[in-house]
């Protein structure tokens, strides 16, 4: 047993990780939208591969590491993959500032937050005033959120950002039904580590599956179905898209959401087949995990990567990064509501540290349901987006028709800079 840690060492511990942790999210809050600003937004179909194949390699990292890096760890030592993973950094911040000179770049317009503040600020300090019609000579272009529009009493509040407004509040319940299929995958990706750890992983003869490699299934899982995905709507998309619209992100995060569903079962069913073989000394091979695997991967294939596509495409122009972000704060919180579950399992149950007793099985019965309630609450929130006249994404409204889409914000910011 090795010491504990002074505090200098736990700070510096500590002081790492938090900044690793900044890091990290700053990359994935800007990465995906930098990336699509690149490309022609007039064409959909580009904007959607991109996030698939974004999504495509943060898969293959996750592969690399939960293959290549465990190896390394447990033969090289701690030290060596460390200095891997610098290296590594270091090479693909190169190669990403040698394209300085050739990126796209948009002219800064300020904190999207402090606009969004402000406009609620202003809606508050004239809650009593009478509605306005058309303030400031703008009509408005979404029929929800309309008490909004008290604050173009003030002058300095534009009708854009009163707009931009609206518009981000109409995606917080598409994402706010996307956090518990994010908790399913925090559940999965935690419980599956101790049941595989009791169950059979020997693939062949003196070879066992590293506990931590676990992860591999799924991940080899996402990393097969993206170019199967992509492949089917080569084939179909056309034909399919004219008739149902079939591709569309908030159809395709509603499937990822019914799946996610469906993976819950399988593992509470799986857990009981586990339990029942341990109860008669057998012990259940590993791959029986791999059908809860298959059902989690197709579905976060499908909502995370139909939930950049949808949140960067209906955002306004100014709220492109920060509307992508909230993919992962979905994760991020998913993952917090995974940690209260499990310490609530954990104080109903017998004992939560032996998973021979019940609390694994207890907690699946509580995450099922609760995704169930999430995938009825998506259809019901997804049923205000519509088409506008042209049919792309970008002329969609989270709060009804838009009477110009995005093409309405960017003519009010001309006039308001004019005037």
């Amino acid at each position: 047993m090795g010491s504990m840690p002074s505090g200098s060492q736990a700070a510096i511990l500590y002081a790492g990780l938090y900044a690793m942790a900044t890091g990290v999210g700053g990359v994935k809050a800007s990465l995906p939208a930098h990336g699509a600003d690149q490309l022609d937004h007039g064409n959909q179909r580009l904007i959607s591969a991109f996030f698939n194949w974004f999504f495509f390699s943060l898969c293959t990292g996750g592969l690399i590491s939960a293959t290549v890096m465990i190896w390394i760890e447990e033969n090289l030592g701690w030290n060596w993959s460390f200095k891997i993973s610098v290296i590594v950094l270091t090479l693909a911040l190169c190669i990403f500032t040698m394209g300085f000179s050739s990126y796209r770049y948009k002219r800064p317009g300020g904190s999207p937050l402090a606009r969004i503040f402000k406009v609620f600020a202003s809606t508050v300090r004239n809650w009593k005033a009478s509605q306005p019609e058309r303030a400031n000579g703008h009509r408005r272009s979404h029929d929800k959120f309309k008490v909004l529009d008290k604050a173009l009493i003030d002058n300095n509040i534009s009708a854009s950002e009163v707009e931009e407004t609206k518009t981000f509040l109409g995606l917080l319940p598409i994402f706010a039904t996307t956090i518990m299929m994010n908790c399913c995958l925090a559940q999965l990706q935690t419980f599956t580590v101790q049941q595989g750890n009791i169950m059979n992983r020997t693939i062949i003869k003196n070879f066992k599956i590293p506990t931590q490699s676990l992860s591999i299934f799924p991940l080899s899982i996402m990393l097969a179905s993206i170019p199967l995905y992509e492949q089917f709507v080569r084939i179909f998309g056309k034909k399919l898209q004219q008739k149902s619209n079939m591709f569309h992100p908030l159809r395709r995060i509603g499937l990822g959401l019914a799946l996610a569903s469906g993976s819950m079962a399988v593992a509470a069913i799986v857990e009981v087949k586990r339990r029942e073989a341990a109860e008669n000394n057998v012990t259940l091979s590993v791959f029986w995990l791999v059908w809860q695997y298959l059902l989690l991967g197709v579905s976060d294939m499908l909502t995370l990567g139909g939930m950049l596509e949808f949140f960067y495409s209906e955002a306004p122009d100014s709220m492109r990064s920060i509307s992508t972000a909230l993919s992962w704060c979905s994760t991020s919180m998913g993952f917090f509501i995974s940690s209260v579950l499990v310490t609530i399992t954990n104080s109903v149950a017998i004992d939560g540290s032996d998973l021979l007793s019940n609390p694994l099985k207890s907690g699946l019965r509580i995450i099922y349901p609760l995704t169930i309630r999430r995938y009825i609450q998506f259809g019901q929130e997804s049923t205000f987006p519509q088409h506008g006249k042209c049919g792309c994404l970008s002329c969609m409204s989270l709060g009804g028709k838009r009477t110009r889409g995005d093409r309405d914000q960017r003519s009010l910011r001309v006039k308001e800079k004019q005037e």
